[in-house]
């Protein structure tokens, strides 16, 4: 049995972690080295780190954050943010990122995942995708900026483009349920797990360990959490404990 990945995520901004519904009405959420710190002891197999404001600021990462946690963290660490470059996004792996990710950047510009592929190889490459039901018939669609700009692109088949181009993993969010603690969106989780090959990280929407089973159950190779473990509705441990219950092989 494959172990179920559970990666907390700390979403940042000026330096803080932050949290808000589909990427709007942000609050603080406490200090990110602290978080991280905590979030290991309690279990966490990764974590991600993103920095929510760098693109639509029009700037590069925040390398002093990644470097604060990269000092109190032993597992792996995902950082995207700002990444427009190979150069970008190897300042972040000296910085002490493993992985990074890309998003709206590979949008504008597939070729970079192939340029980010060739330079560090799949397992060291990301590809965040943010999808939205689309307003009108069916499937989802690419939203980019922090959910800002609708693409019109399809979710699904730009999941198939990036893996031929060399992503590694998917960190897939859906739009409509981030923040919300509705729930994963199952179907979409459903519908990128038959269409790609490469791991799927579902991301938007837990609010119980329950939750994090039905991604799981959907295709979800690892769950992402922040909203729970930040309030301290859950720890990474309790959830794990329960996953281990219901019968998903976990690391404890």
């Amino acid at each position: 049995m494959l172990t179920a990945r559970i990666i907390p995520c700390l979403d940042v901004k000026g330096g803080r972690v932050v949290k808000g519904v589909r990427f709007q009405g942000l609050r603080d959420a406490g200090d990110p080295a602290e978080r991280a710190a905590v979030y290991e002891q309690q279990g966490a197999d990764e974590l991600v780190l993103l920095d929510v404001s760098a693109t639509t600021d029009e700037r590069s990462h925040a390398l002093e954050t990644v470097r604060a946690v990269r000092e109190v963290l032993s597992i792996p660490l995902t950082v995207g943010g700002g990444i427009r470059t190979v150069r970008d996004a190897e300042a972040l792996l000296e910085a002490g990122a493993d992985k990074v990710s890309v998003n709206t950047a590979a949008v504008d510009n597939p070729g970079l995942i192939n340029e980010l592929n060739a330079r560090f190889g799949a397992q060291c490459t990301v590809v965040a995708i943010d999808a939205a039901r689309r307003e009108t018939g069916e499937g989802w669609e690419v939203v980019v900026r922090s959910g800002r700009d609708r693409t019109g692109i399809d979710a699904i088949a730009w999941a198939i483009d990036v893996t031929a181009r060399g992503a590694g993993e998917i960190l897939l969010t859906s739009w409509d349920r981030d923040g919300t603690r509705s729930g994963y969106d199952c179907l979409l989780l459903q519908a990128m797990h038959d269409a790609v090959t490469v791991p799927v990280i579902a991301s938007g929407g837990a609010a119980s360990a329950a939750h994090l089973a039905e991604a799981l159950a959907a295709g979800a190779d690892a769950v992402l959490a922040a909203s729970i473990f930040h309030d301290g509705d859950l720890t990474v441990e309790d959830v794990k404990i329960s996953l281990r219950d219901s019968g998903y092989g976990v690391r404890l």
